[in-house]
């Protein structure tokens, strides 16, 4: 399913318009789970290009500088692009959770009340595992433990 642009409509992750469901349509039907796999799809594939890059570049950047400013100027660079890469590591594993979900029919629901999660919810996060009210109150709890 490519993504489809049109300059009138919204467009949401990835330029994929999103979805609009049809009057009388059941909450995630097989339309609405290929439509999130297709977003979730071309976020990971994405963040893999982007770790390749990062291995690419460090190959080719990596110099023994003979000045220290230099080689701690580098070596800083490089600690940022491996503590980016490691959090988006951490969200491709996210994303391959969340089309494990997909793929049992268990995505689209609160993982805390069961309730369903909303379609406009998930376009914004793709990978939210919690509807609004629950998430709510996971920050306000967060809040009060720090």
């Amino acid at each position: 399913m490519p993504p489809e642009k049109n300059s009138e409509q919204p467009v949401s992750a990835f330029g994929f318009k999103p979805y609009e469901p049809q009057a009388g349509e059941e909450y995630m039907n097989e339309h609405q789970r290929a439509h999130f796999r297709a977003i979730l799809d071309a976020w990971k594939r994405e963040l893999m290009e982007e770790v390749d890059r990062t291995v690419h570049h460090m190959q080719d950047e990596a110099a023994n500088f003979p000045d220290p400013n230099d080689r701690a100027t580098q070596e800083s660079e490089f600690s940022l692009e491996l503590r980016t890469r490691d959090r988006e590591r951490k969200l491709i594993k996210k994303i391959e959770e969340t089309l494990a979900k997909i793929d049992s029919e268990e995505y689209g629901y609160c993982d805390a009340c069961g309730i369903e999660i909303g379609l406009r919810r998930l376009e914004a996060r793709p990978t939210a595992n919690l509807c609004i009210d629950c998430k709510a109150l996971e920050e306000i709890r967060e809040k009060q433990m720090a």
